[in-house]
């Protein structure tokens, strides 16, 4: 899609499609019905920190670990996870997929192995679910999806 390389932030690297902030990835969310949001923290993550609330947009994140918990060891079958879904849904390799963990380095590893694999449009949610780390040492309150102030859910 054009208008988020418009957007991406910083000159986007050879081996993935860009970052790109939460506030734009939820815009492209909201705009192409096809685009979708793949949150690549762990199964813990995501019951005891939350998850990104796309239903106002009539969407569900794809919840698929990009490192299984508790060994963090690489979740080998991830690109096949993915293209299954896409196959299911009847997407392809043009898909706008935008890659969320907890601050945005995960995402990153999982967005170049997709674009290894011949997605062309894998990027990257910088500062992720929660974030940097703010001066007193939290999450959440500087940058990427909570503290953009997106949609969010705890299980």
């Amino acid at each position: 899609m054009a208008d988020i390389q418009a957007s991406i932030l910083g000159t986007a690297p050879a081996d993935y499609a860009g970052d790109v902030s939460a506030d734009e990835a939820w815009r492209v969310l909201g705009k192409d019905q096809n685009a979708l949001l793949v949150d690549v923290r762990t199964a813990a993550e995501w019951a005891f920190v939350g998850v990104p609330d796309l239903s106002s947009l009539n969407k569900e994140a794809l919840c698929i670990e990009w490192q299984t918990y508790p060994s963090m060891e690489m979740n080998a079958a991830f690109v096949n996870e993915v293209e299954r879904v896409l196959e299911r849904a009847g997407r392809g390799a043009e898909t706008n997929l935008f890659m969320i963990c907890r601050s945005g380095a995960r995402s990153r590893s999982a967005a170049t192995a997709l674009s290894a694999a011949g997605f062309k449009a894998a990027y990257n949610v910088v500062g992720g679910f929660e974030g940097d780390l703010d001066e007193e040492r939290h999450r959440g309150r500087s940058n990427g999806w909570k503290a953009s102030g997106l949609p969010w859910r705890q299980s």
